[in-house]
């Protein structure tokens, strides 16, 4: 029992450890922009005494409120089979029946969804931005550099994101962990020299704040908002490392590190006001900045990294469940289903964040693009957490409705303060998301439409094996594997073979894969398999949203199951639709010529599902939409 115990305490330690560096990377270094912001943004006030103290209030309650109680304590508990993430929220709470409501669930969690890409574009421009901006502290002769060299930077992370993460994941936590050490040593250095700032923790000076600045406070919220904007990564990532590890790493090590230097940050500014423009940087000894800029600019890299990588995996689940078309998806670990590489999704946010940085040329101007995105996101979350503490939990309306007017209060007070930067930066984001949104929505509504239409052509296949009985079909030695998506009904691909070649195998296996609402399903659970008499069989191959496909090994659990596949005689038939736009399929034309580009672009199933290409044949039909 000790041994088991110390080696389920290593495990979380370690599981801790990673979470550090991969889940808080994004708002690990919120500080080397946020208390810049508050005095410096747009909506800045001067960086008196009472202003001082009310910011840092405002920010130390902003980690407490909605990173420690609504994300670690609240949002954490809804969790999809281990799975976390807007589209794991959804598709838990989402209603089955086909009504409004379920309608409204689905646009929220789709939104949500496509906001996230907004960020995962920011967030490594303002963070590597920010970063290489410390060398102009260092020396002005820097100043000309910054640009060139933060697009050098983020050049190489996004070339090296087809090599995985896997040889470098195991230093991220460390070399994480020495970058919160780090700042907070230089904001206890600071507090030391000024302990009055920890008065900040007093909710008063942030009321005194608001008494202050009236409705203009609620704008310098746009600043403060920036602390948190990691919040929703927590949330993503719990089917990587598990609630506990990331709860640990939260309340041990990154709280405290980050309440650490803000508010040491404070205490300087309290010291030379002059110094606002960049406290971060400011805290280090001239001998320091060097090795400061150094280590900032490693954690915004690795921070980048956590939000390109969670790109992925929610691009992955959308793909899965059936609101993207397939793209290629790269595995570069056969032990860690989470780590893959997705080549068009990586150079679709290479361009945008380098667009980015080439059009705000700053993080002070790039601080007006980050935030309404992520707002918009959370307060998505918290509406879809209520019917989940409603639903899954089984709270009382009473409390369900009080948390969620709180959570509520709070998201609406940062969404409505950083309603003002749409103009300068915000809509940015909201643009990509609003594309992505398009094209998630068209392909969902095209497919069902497309599906719907092609089941009406396509015969009952009860009916297809009694007409085969009757007729005097010629049949081949061997296994042909159709692919469908609705089992009960023949394959178009069948129907054309049989058509121009007059002839069938002599075992015949209608194969629909399916992909489900949960996060992973067990091997031994997959396959549903039917005898339909006359060499046919039915069979349904069920997935997780974010279970590896592999056909092959399904074959084998068919094999299992008693059926003789000899694989040298193995075929596999794939349907491929040629889309004809002639606006009948209930679209404006606009959204159907999407859909047909979308389905051309798609990528091929033989590539998708791992197929043998000697093996398949594609069968195409044109089909009028």
């Amino acid at each position: 029992m000790e041994q088991k115990k110390n080696r389920s305490s290593k495990r979380l330690f370690i599981l801790s450890l990673t979470a550090i560096g991969v889940v808080f990377g994004d708002i690990g270094t919120s500080p080397l922009y946020a208390v810049r912001e508050c005095f410096f943004g747009e909506f800045g006030v001067d960086p008196t005494e009472l202003n001082i103290m009310g910011a840092l209030s405002l920010i130390f309650w902003a980690l407490i409120l909605v990173i420690s109680i609504k994300y670690l304590i609240i949002i954490l508990r809804a969790d999809n089979d281990g799975e976390g993430g807007i589209l794991a929220l959804m598709e838990l709470v989402i209603h089955k029946k086909k009504n409004k409501r379920r309608f409204v669930i689905l646009a929220m969690g789709l939104f949500g969804a496509a906001l996230l890409y907004g960020d995962g574009m920011i967030t490594p421009a303002i963070s590597v931005l920010s970063a290489v901006e410390g060398l102009k502290i260092v020396t002005p002769l820097f100043e000309p550099y910054v640009i060139m060299i933060t697009l050098v930077i983020l050049l190489g992370l996004f070339l090296f994101q087809k090599r995985g993460t896997k040889g470098v994941g195991i230093v991220f936590g460390p070399l994480i962990l020495l970058w919160f050490i780090t700042i907070a040593l230089l904001g206890v250095n600071s507090i030391l020299k000024t302990p009055g700032i920890l008065w900040a923790i007093n909710p008063y000076y942030a009321f005194e704040f608001f008494k202050l600045h009236h409705f203009h406070g609620i704008f310098i919220l746009g600043a403060v908002f920036l602390v948190v904007t990691g919040g929703e990564a927590l949330y993503a990532d719990i089917g990587h490392f598990g609630k506990k590890p990331i709860r640990l790493g939260w309340f041990s090590v990154v709280l405290p590190c980050l309440v650490m230097n803000y508010f040491g940050q404070g205490a300087l500014m309290l010291r030379s006001p002059e110094l606002a423009l960049n406290p971060f940087y400011h805290l280090a000894p001239s001998w320091g900045l060097i090795p400061l800029v150094i280590i900032a600019t490693i954690a915004s890299v690795i921070a980048s990294q956590a939000v390109i990588t969670g790109a992925y995996s929610l691009t992955l689940q959308a793909l899965q469940l059936g609101f993207l078309p397939r793209l290629t998806v790269t595995h570069t670990s056969e032990n860690e289903e989470g780590q893959i590489y997705m080549p068009q999704v990586n150079w679709i946010l290479f361009i945008g964040t380098i667009s980015l940085v080439l059009l705000f040329k700053s993080s002070g101007n790039l601080a007006a693009a980050y935030g309404v995105a992520v707002t918009t996101t959370m307060v998505i979350t918290t509406l879809l957490a209520f019917i989940a503490m409603r639903k899954l939990w089984h709270w009382r309306f009473s409390i369900a409705i009080a948390i969620t007017l709180i959570l509520l209060v709070i998201d609406f007070s940062f969404f409505f303060a950083n309603i003002d930067k749409i103009p300068d930066g915000g809509w940015f984001p909201l643009v990509i998301a609003g594309s992505i949104y398009l094209i998630m929505t068209t392909w969902y509504k095209g497919r069902r439409i497309l599906n719907v239409q092609l089941t009406k052509i396509m015969e009952p296949i009860d009916s297809f094996i009694k007409k085969i009985n009757e007729e005097d079909i010629q049949r081949v030695s061997g296994t042909a594997i159709y692919f469908t998506r609705t089992f009960d009904r023949v394959p178009t691909a069948l129907i054309h073979n049989l058509k121009h070649n007059k002839v069938i195998h002599e075992q015949i296996i209608v194969l629909s894969v399916q992909f489900k609402s949960t996060p992973r399903i067990p091997m031994e659970k997959r396959l549903t398999l039917s005898n339909l008499g006359a060499g046919f069989y039915s069979a349904q191959i069920n997935y997780g949203f974010m279970d590896r496909t592999n056909i092959p090994q399904a074959i084998d659990l068919i094999k299992n199951k008693g059926v003789k596949i000899e694989t040298s005689q193995l075929s596999y038939f794939l349907g491929r639709e040629t889309l004809i736009v002639n606006g009948k399929m209930g679209m404006p034309v606009w959204r159907e010529t999407i859909f047909a580009i979308l389905s051309r672009n798609a990528q091929r199933a033989t590539r998708y599902f791992k197929l043998p290409a000697e093996k398949v044949f594609e069968v195409g039909t044109n089909i009028e939409i």
